[in-house]
């Protein structure tokens, strides 16, 4: 498994799966911008404003998306994987032994 993990391309992809995100962004910033700009010609500059808060409301809209798709991708490895989880309860016989010998 660690074969795969420093291979040049499963670098390339990770890099590449990283940066879609930052390139989504753009592009719904792009998209909601020119769409204000069409509109402006109807309704006014109210309408570039709005097109600049609706690619930037899509921009976080795709950040919650890939927010959502890693935490289900970590969960999964912790399944598979068997993670202990940060807020585990198990008690082990040597959280009984700590500070007794204080």
């Amino acid at each position: 498994m660690k074969e795969q993990n420093n291979s040049k391309t499963f670098k390339i992809a990770r890099a590449a799966d990283s940066l879609s995100l930052g390139i989504s962004m753009v592009v719904a910033v792009a998209i909601g911008t020119g769409l204000g700009v069409w509109l402006r010609q109807y309704w006014g500059n109210w309408a570039l404003f709005g097109g600049i808060a609706l690619g930037v409301l899509a921009a976080i809209n795709n950040v919650f998306k890939a927010y959502k798709a890693q935490k289900a991708s970590y969960d999964e490895l912790g399944d598979t994987h068997a993670i202990i989880k940060p807020n585990s309860t198990k008690k082990t016989a040597q959280d009984d032994d700590i500070g007794k010998n204080i």
